[in-house]
């Protein structure tokens, strides 16, 4: 089992940082000590000359299993300065390249910080879920606004009011990731295409992306805060508890009365 140390992995190579969700165990449930590792390797790279692309990836068999409920309630986030609106605010401004190689489940923000990435690969197994409304919650990362534009709004409505997975194909017709390949290829393949951004123009590449972000730049950093005051509200509202107990309690939850 690996510490909390290393259930976040960071290597850079010739350019490119990889940033690994190593918490397979836990299917790569993010916790708020992880948030923290997270949002501080996006804030060294961003300022590291040497590197030039980042690249997220999980495990062969799930990419992330999104907040570690037990963890989540033990330290809900507090304000700004929570370590997973660090990670949101560092991921939705990073200037360089961001890639992800994403196989098996990706769930809530597994599936939302995948928005901000410029180059999605999956593998075929990949399934995406944002099942915040089945959780008593709404939408984060600023995925109420990203995934409408990206998917248009029935789709996106389906998705974030549903909250049930959809699979990798689905995300390649929808335009979420680049491309799909078999799941012990997804990781090189994605290191393939960061090895090409990382021999281009470092200047060329921070400003192309900052042209192609630039119409989103200021609405998605409100929506993004938005998005937080209502989590945060409604996380102490009954629907949220029901949710919770009944996540620990291995049970549906019962919404009938609130």
């Amino acid at each position: 089992m690996s510490t909390p140390e290393q259930d976040i992995l960071v290597h850079q190579e010739q350019g490119v940082t990889t940033i690994t969700f190593n918490r397979v165990s836990k299917k790569n449930s993010l916790t708020a000590t992880m948030y923290a590792q997270l949002a501080d390797a996006l804030e060294t790279a961003a300022r590291d000359a040497a590197v030039r692309v980042v690249v997220f990836q999980g495990d062969v068999a799930v990419f992330s299993a999104g907040n570690d409920i037990g963890d989540f309630l033990k330290n809900p986030p507090a304000g700004r300065d929570a370590p997973v609106f660090r990670f949101l605010r560092q991921i939705a401004t990073f200037p360089k390249p961001l890639l992800a190689a994403v196989c098996g489940p990706a769930v809530g923000v597994g599936t939302t910080m995948l928005f901000h990435c410029d180059l999605v690969y999956a593998g075929d197994n990949a399934a995406f879920s944002m099942p915040f409304v089945n959780l008593g919650l709404c939408p984060e990362a600023g995925s109420s606004l990203l995934v409408p534009q990206m998917l248009g709004y029935h789709r996106a409505a389906e998705a974030l009011l549903l909250g049930e997975p959809f699979m990798a194909e689905a995300a390649l017709e929808v335009g979420l990731v680049n491309r799909v390949v078999p799941p012990t290829e997804c990781n090189m393949v994605a290191q393939m295409q960061a090895r090409k951004l990382a021999a281009k123009s470092l200047a060329s590449l921070i400003e192309t992306k900052r042209l192609l972000k630039k119409s989103n730049a200021d609405e998605l950093l409100a929506r993004i805060d938005e998005e937080a005051t209502s989590f945060g509200r409604m996380l102490g509202e009954p629907a949220a508890k029901e949710a919770f107990t009944a996540f620990l309690e291995k049970r549906a939850p019962d919404f009938s009365r609130l």
